[in-house]
């Protein structure tokens, strides 16, 4: 899904172009198939936490300093000689296997930071702290600016993006995500998943569906708030667009305009209609390209007129593309 990835300006948004049709990956939809707290709070990975006498004495046990968090190699190591531990003790223990193994699900010897695990000496602020949001900040800042013509890893809760795209690519998920019968909730726990090495790039580009399932109920609620992220007026305006749901996205939407050499992006100029008539905004997809295969690099300008985002008729077979319902969405996966 990473080889279809439009460059776009904001941070902590993911957006695929599979076909004809975009697909958004944000905030949004990682709450909703994970289910985790993801209220904003300021200072988000570094809160303020007093260093306690008791906060001394758990580090100890951990066998870690106390100006450094867990790494999951001490987590391992302390899980084997936790039996004689005091039951609040074995919840932190649990509670930082959660925090090392998957919201910052790096490398087994990688240091976290220690404002966020020194949380865990209060269970309950710890409990009711926006994980989600950490986890999917962690993930988005591991995805920003891969280089897939090379070997790489993911940080983070990487299963939450292997899942979005199960759900938003429906006809791709019932034959290679195995999905769980009866549906269980969160979304994350509904497919089985597969393993083994399959080349899924072609499989991708013949999907015919796709779903951006959340709706919020007021549209402001569709950018969600971040600290030092920047304004793409390009990617607000296709959120819109799809939000309204009157418009269907065919080929002819991203029709090539022209081609220059020296560059591995596509530049694509989006139409959306403010109170004063149509505003041109410009954005860039960044075309990836497969590990040892000749490097023929363009540049490509691709035009929406006005006219064809009001009246572009829905061809035969074509799917519709919008924000739905959960009933809706539910029906198309049957």
């Amino acid at each position: 899904m990473l080889c279809f990835k439009l460059d776009i300006k904001k941070k902590y948004e993911l957006w695929c172009l599979v076909g004809p049709q975009p697909a958004r990956f944000s905030l949004i939809e990682f709450e909703h198939l994970t289910g985790l707290n993801c209220d904003y709070v300021e200072n988000l990975e570094n809160p303020r936490c007093e260093v306690t006498e008791e906060t001394i004495a758990f580090w100890q046990l951990l066998g870690v300093g106390i100006d450094a968090g867990p790494t999951t190699e001490q987590i391992i190591a302390a899980c084997k000689r936790c039996s004689e531990w005091s039951r609040d003790d074995r919840m932190r223990l649990g509670y930082l296997a959660i925090f090392t193994g998957f919201i910052k699900g790096r490398k087994f010897s990688t240091v976290t930071r220690a404002s966020l695990a020194r949380l865990v000496m209060d269970l309950e602020e710890f409990e009711n702290y926006p994980w989600r949001r950490v986890a999917f900040k962690v993930l988005m800042d591991s995805l920003r600016n891969k280089d897939l013509t090379k070997s790489y890893t993911i940080d983070g809760f990487v299963q939450v993006i292997q899942v979005w795209v199960y759900y938003a690519l429906p006809e791709f998920g019932a034959e290679y995500g195995h999905p769980v019968q009866n549906k269980p909730s969160p979304p994350l726990l509904a497919y089985n998943g597969g393993k083994g090495r399959r080349f899924f790039k072609d499989a991708i580009r013949r999907q015919s569906v796709v779903l951006n399932f959340v709706k919020k109920k007021d549209i402001n609620e569709m950018w969600p708030k971040w600290d030092h992220d920047v304004e793409d007026m390009a990617t607000d305006h296709i959120v819109e667009v799809m939000w309204n749901g009157n418009h269907h996205w065919t080929i002819e939407c991203w029709e090539v305009a022209g081609a220059t050499l020296g560059s591995n992006q596509k530049s694509v100029v989006v139409y959306a209609k403010n109170e004063e008539g149509y505003v041109k905004e410009e954005t860039t997809v960044k075309e990836e390209r497969p590990r040892k295969k000749a490097r023929k690099e363009t540049t490509v300008k691709v035009e929406e007129s006005p006219q064809e985002a009001e009246e572009t008729p829905r061809e035969a077979g074509e799917a519709l593309v919008g924000w739905i319902t959960q009933e809706v969405f539910e029906n198309g996966m049957k």
